[in-house]
């Protein structure tokens, strides 16, 4: 019977060494110290033995047993101590640094054409993205009867409430609540029926530019232009101007940057003119003038736009405007 007590004992020592975890204490109990564990089947044995024998078979288990729930409490509470160690919050560690997303391409570049005409003395201004006719065409000199309505597929809500084709009517906005020297930008989303392609999206952001006060001339615009273009591209680029039509310009003119990746030798990106076609710009059409209660014979103005995609799009070598807006993890972790 001897040899049965030191079995356990053994066998109790050795499976202990085994335990990683409180989860694996349960079985471990259940096996030596549990109602049908090994101290209770060696109880059982007890009629085996004489009854001289009993007593003392009998009191070595039951120091065994009290011998193994001591060890099994100290295994207890040292696991349990170790587990409490492992949730409490440690001050000495290290502190981990929460995601932080980034801004968009999109808006890094907005960000620094704003800051580039903030810094040439512009203000920036906003106006709904939702517009009526009014502001969107007719008080920029095309009434509902022009032709140049067909250039721009317009997203109608109703016969007269429509997404903003460009960020002109701000223009109107503006000239409405204030009066002249007037000098802002105004940056927003505008929204065309166009079929996404590399180079069409149904909306797109646009930056439109207003100047008005009395002698304004077209050196003015060009100088304003040169000066963006220099600041966002570098000194190396060159800025041209080619005769065109817009109903709330005259003179219109359409404005070109010489390609920036090859200086203007000609290459893919340019097509090899050299050239790189960014917007349109002109005086502004009295008209205009007129319908914002601005008076054209004391005051002149000029207008210009750009796409702040288009300039992304330039400035980061990119030749598909969808990109921008698939919020493609891998594309977005390079800015």
């Amino acid at each position: 019977m001897n040899e049965i007590i030191e079995k356990i004992r053994a066998e109790f020592l050795q499976d202990s060494k085994a335990i990683k975890s409180l989860k694996d204490l349960e079985p471990f109990r259940v096996k030596f110290l549990g109602r049908k564990g090994l101290i209770s089947s060696a109880f059982d044995r007890m009629g085996e033995l004489p009854k001289e024998e009993r007593p003392l078979f009998g009191k070595a288990l039951n120091e065994l047993k009290k011998e193994l729930e001591a060890q099994y409490q100290e295994l207890l509470n040292r696991f349990k101590r170790a587990e409490e160690k492992g949730h409490r919050l440690d001050l000495t560690l290290p502190g981990r640094k929460p995601f932080a997303g980034g801004r968009h391409p999109l808006l890094k570049v907005a960000d620094e054409i704003k800051d580039i005409f903030r810094g040439l003395g512009f203000s920036i201004e906003d106006g709904p993205e939702i517009e009526n006719d009014f502001y969107n065409f007719e008080a920029l000199n095309i009434p509902k009867t022009h032709p140049a309505r067909d250039m721009q597929d317009t997203l109608y809500i109703t016969d007269d409430i429509l997404l903003r084709t460009h960020t002109s009517p701000v223009q109107i906005r503006v000239m409405k609540r204030q009066k002249p020297p007037i000098q802002m930008i105004a940056p927003g989303r505008v929204y065309r029926r166009d079929t996404p392609d590399a180079s069409h999206s149904p909306f797109f952001h646009q930056v439109e530019g207003l100047v008005v006060d009395e002698g304004i001339t077209f050196a003015d615009l060009k100088g304003v232009i040169q000066a963006f273009a220099h600041r966002m591209f570098g000194k190396d680029v060159k800025v041209r101007f080619r005769p065109s039509f817009f109903p709330f310009t005259e003179p219109s003119a359409e404005y070109d940057f010489s390609c920036v990746f090859c200086g203007g030798k000609g290459c893919r990106v340019c097509k090899n003119t050299g050239w790189m076609e960014i917007s349109g710009a002109g005086m502004v059409h009295p008209n205009v003038f007129k319908a914002a209660g601005v008076d054209p014979e004391k005051y002149t103005g000029y207008a210009f736009g750009m796409g702040i995609d288009r300039i992304a799009m330039i400035k980061y070598a990119i030749d598909d405007i969808r990109i921008f807006f698939e919020n493609d993890v891998r594309f977005l972790n390079q800015f």
